[in-house]
């Protein structure tokens, strides 16, 4: 009995959220695309009622914009939007790495080390999923350390917004490639505990996605349908 450990319960509008986010992200459901939650939560496998608080939560985000008794759909690329977005972001990415630096541990270090191994090892086989991932759990081992839930919660709530521009920029070899070199410098700068250092590498990396904003953007053709998410453990349904 020893062995047994906590399973993670997961919210269905959690579930939803992440299933219709992804499919956004990776242009599933292109920019400009009607969604209606009777056809999502079909497709999910689920009721509308998780599937209505996902796309409140999506709109909120910017990645769907509603129009009463009329239109619900995915926003269009709106370069203006998405580098103010970025901005928002590289700023609370700053402040992350600006705090979190003198407190890091071994441990941390280590675990952006891995993060970035597996972002390179996920590049190199064209698995943008899983490098966005791996990116993520990069980052946020400052965010955490940082221990600013303001700084958390902003970027939780801006990054949604900038993620489709990750998409298409992690999906470039070369881009990726110098990706994964600036998380090198970074991490180097947090294992000499020079926090200035990683704050201004923190904004170069951030900064690159602001001007990524600018550039037209390529037509994104529908891959594949959204999947229903597969829950790891007990699901709760509210």
């Amino acid at each position: 009995m020893e062995t047994l450990r906590p399973v993670r319960r997961t919210l269905l509008r959690d579930t939803a959220y992440e299933a219709i986010r992804d499919a956004i992200v990776r242009g599933d459901i292109p920019p400009g695309a009607p969604v209606r939650d009777a056809d999502l939560a079909e497709r999910l496998g689920l009721s509308r009622a998780p599937v209505r608080d996902a796309l409140s939560r999506l709109s909120g985000e910017g990645l769907v914009e509603s129009k009463p008794q009329s239109y619900t759909r995915v926003t269009r690329l709106v370069p203006r939007d998405v580098r103010d977005a970025a901005a928002v972001v590289r700023a609370m990415q700053e402040l992350a790495a600006r705090t979190a630096v003198p407190r890091l541990t071994d441990a941390d270090v280590t675990a952006m080390r891995e993060a970035n191994d597996r972002f390179r090892d996920a590049t190199g086989r064209g698995d943008v999923a899983e490098a966005l991932r791996a990116d993520d759990r990069l980052h946020d081992v400052l965010v955490t350390a940082c221990d600013n839930r303001a700084v958390a919660a902003t970027v939780e709530r801006y990054t949604p917004l900038i993620r489709r521009l990750e998409w298409r920029q992690f999906g470039t070899a070369s881009a990726a490639h110098g990706s994964a070199e600036l998380h090198d410098r970074l991490i180097e700068a947090c294992a000499e505990r020079d926090a200035e250092a990683a704050a201004r590498i923190t904004a170069e990396i951030w900064r690159a996605l602001e001007e990524l904003a600018d550039e037209p953007a390529e037509p994104v053709e529908p891959a594949e349908p959204v999947e229903p998410a597969q829950p790891t453990g007990p699901v709760e349904q509210t």
